[in-house]
């Protein structure tokens, strides 16, 4: 799943959710940071008390005064004075000095168990070769059961003293406390995803509503017909001093000014319908009353001058295909207005045939071809309409294609509908023209050669009857191919 395609809920809990480990890792490095600090200071002062304590009286340099360089080496003498009245060392602590020519006069380390324990050669080599400076404690491994120290360095008496602490009480500190840091933080973002999900959602719940009306009112059609939009968003999420209040609202009076806008279009539709049809049926009459005295007069036998006989012939011309378009601008009507249509079982094989047979008897300068099986292919449906439909296909490669041009009518089954296909290689369709080609009074004149005029409503009235089937008829053109196709749903037996 991409980052755009996050819901608002899961950005902003795993967004807070980063912000706060952020936080948290920041927090927790700087108390570390600062708890280190402060226990290597802590051990520093105690490095250099011990320091001072075997560097005084009674200390190193007596030692070195009255045994001289030749002083034991098991570090009895090395813990305050002789006589052991002094303060004890603490566990961990070690100390050693040297003479002046660097050999062991004491050395000693306390185990955890009080007990002292001498430093061997090796260990003693890396502390005298750490290039300690006086009096700044410095950190050095001496490997092996004791690891690192903290130790200091000071010249006392001819000798030099070196008093250090181990550094694994402060290691097992920050560690404890690192790890009392990561599970105090990775729980307190646990505990703060959980509860930033709930009030999110809790929060969001009313977005959630919103979003839901708007997307019952996308899902219903809009684009034709009456509509009327019920949907909207309750009282209690318009509150106009919340965002979702305000987003609310505003698509409530949305809303109702497209539910205005809607049935508005819809009354003036259906006055346009109205007037259509009145007009239609009007005109009828008087346009064959007008072709009737036309054929009358031509009929006659008195003599007429040529301009008359143009003039007649152009009368009756002019009105007959002024009745057609006027029955097509019927059919559109009564088809918008969903007048039913007949349902009975139509056989398309038999309307491609005889719709190929009438396109090849009216015009034989183009190539008519027919595919059709010899499964029977029958549709519910108005025969007439249907025949219709094909008739106009036809016509329209006719009228739009140049002599010549090959028309193939095919019929096949694909999906439980029936497919009729017709295909011809003209020039094509501009692509200017092929997204409205099934508009009202639209024509492909400047990219179709046609020899005759056409009134431009043969597509659409194809498309509003195959739509009242409850199918649907679509065009793909390109030079030397363009393919109309109907799909109707197929008879079920």
């Amino acid at each position: 799943m991409t980052r755009r395609s996050w819901t608002l809920r899961r950005t902003l809990v795993i967004s807070v959710a980063a912000l706060l480990a952020a936080g948290l890792i920041v927090s927790g490095f700087a108390t570390s940071l600062a708890l280190r600090s402060f226990v290597y200071e802590r051990l520093d002062a105690q490095v250099l008390e011990s320091l001072n304590f075997i560097s005084g009286p009674g200390g190193a340099g007596d030692l070195y005064d009255r045994r001289g360089p030749s002083g034991g080496s098991d570090g009895s003498d090395a813990s305050g004075g002789s006589d052991g009245t002094g303060p004890g060392q603490r566990v961990g602590s070690l100390q050693v000095i040297l003479d002046a020519d660097g050999a062991v006069i004491a050395s000693a380390y306390i185990a955890s168990d009080g007990t002292k324990i001498a430093l061997s050669d090796a260990q003693v080599e890396t502390l005298d070769a750490a290039g300690l400076v006086p009096r700044t404690p410095t950190t050095v491994d001496l490997g092996g059961d004791l690891g690192a120290f903290r130790v200091a360095s000071e010249s006392a008496g001819g000798a030099t003293v070196i008093a250090g602490n181990s550094l694994d009480d402060v290691t097992a500190t920050t560690d404890a406390l690192t790890w009392i840091l990561l599970s105090v933080s990775a729980l307190t973002l646990i505990v703060v995803v959980v509860v930033l999900s709930l009030v999110i959602r809790r929060n969001v719940r009313p977005l959630e509503r919103v979003a839901a009306v708007a997307e019952q009112v996308a899902e219903q059609p809009l684009a034709q017909g009456d509509v009327e939009i019920r949907e909207r968003v309750a009282a209690r999420d318009t509150d106009p001093h919340t965002e979702v209040g305000r987003v609310g609202s505003s698509l409530n009076t949305l809303l109702g000014h497209i539910e205005a806008a809607l049935t508005a279009r819809q009354h003036s539709e259906q006055q346009l319908r109205r007037f259509i049809a009145d007009a239609s049926h009007e005109l009828r009459t008087p346009l064959a009353s007008i072709r009737g005295y036309a054929q009358l007069s031509m009929g006659e036998a008195a003599p007429m001058t040529p301009t008359q006989q143009r003039s007649f012939d152009r009368i009756a011309a002019e009105s007959e295909r002024m009745s057609s378009l006027v029955d097509d601008l019927l059919l559109l009507a009564r088809l918008d207005a969903g007048q039913p249509l007949r349902r009975e079982p139509v056989s398309l094989a038999m309307l491609a045939i005889d719709a190929v047979s009438d396109a090849h008897a009216t015009d034989s300068g183009h190539d008519w071809r027919l595919e059709v099986g010899e499964d029977a292919i029958e549709v519910p449906g108005d025969e007439n309409r249907i025949r219709q439909v094909i008739a106009n296909l036809l016509r329209n490669a006719r009228t739009h294609t140049p002599a010549g041009t090959v028309v193939v009518t095919s019929l096949r089954e694909h999906d439980g509908d029936a497919v009729l296909e017709v295909t011809d290689d003209g020039p094509g369709i501009d692509p200017a023209v092929r997204d409205r080609l099934f508009e009202r009074f639209a024509r492909g004149d400047h990219s179709r050669n046609r020899d005759a005029g056409s009134t431009g409503l043969g597509l659409s009235i194809a498309e509003a009857i195959v739509t009242a089937h409850g199918g649907a008829i679509s065009v793909r053109s390109e030079p030397g191919s363009t393919v109309f196709t109907v799909r109707l749903p197929l008879l079920q037996s």
